[in-house]
C-alpha cells in the first residue's frame, strides 16, 4: 500500500533563535507565518523531539508547503558541516524555485549571507541556474530558476 499524503510536505528545522530565523523566512523570503505554539516538556518528551519544552513556528510557502522552525529550551548544538554540501548523508538543503534568480541573489548578497556557490549565478545545464547559501543559522538553501518551468514541473499549474 502506498502512502496517501493529504497535504503538501512539511519540513522541520531545529533552530537556536526561532524569532530571528522566522523573520528571515517571513520578511526576506516571503513565507507566511501560520502560528507559533509552545509545547510543554511533559508533552514534548513523548515525541522524541526533546526532553524539555520547545517552541514551533509554522510558516507556509505559496504552494502550501510548510517549514516548521523548532526551538528547544536547551540550546541545540551548532551544525558542524563545513565541507561541500554532499560530503555528508541526510537532509542536505531546501530548494526554492524562483522566477528572478538574479534579483534574489542581489537581495541575499545585501543580507551578507554566506554564498556557497560564489557571487554569480551558476548555470548547471542550459537554461537552469542556481545558487546555494546558508540561512542565518547555517542551514543550506538552494534557489533555482528554470528557463522553462512548465517542462520541469508540468504537474504544477503556473497561473498566478
Amino acid at each position: 500500500m502506498n502512502m496517501k499524503q493529504l497535504v503538501p510536505m512539511e519540513v522541520g528545522i531545529c533552530c537556536q533563535d526561532l524569532d530571528a530565523l522566522k523573520r528571515f523566512y517571513v520578511e526576506e523570503l516571503g513565507l507566511t507565518e501560520i502560528n507559533i505554539i509552545d509545547v510543554p516538556a511533559e508533552k514534548a518528551g513523548d515525541t522524541g523531539l526533546t526532553v524539555g519544552a520547545y517552541r514551533v513556528a509554522r510558516l507556509q510557502a505559496p504552494f502550501g508547503e510548510r517549514i516548521k522552525l523548532l526551538q528547544p529550551e536547551t540550546t541545540p548544538a551548532a551544525p558542524t558541516h563545513t565541507g561541500t554540501i554532499l560530503e555528508r548523508r541526510g537532509n542536505a538543503y531546501l530548494t526554492f524555485i524562483v522566477d528572478d534568480l538574479a534579483a534574489m541573489l542581489a537581495k541575499l548578497k545585501k543580507l551578507g549571507l554566506p554564498l556557497l556557490s560564489g557571487d554569480e549565478l551558476v548555470e548547471v545545464r542550459p537554461g537552469t541556474f542556481l545558487i546555494f547559501l546558508r540561512d542565518p543559522e547555517g542551514n543550506i538553501l538552494e534557489f533555482v530558476q528554470y528557463a522553462d518551468i512548465q517542462a520541469y514541473r508540468p504537474d504544477v499549474s503556473q497561473e498566478s
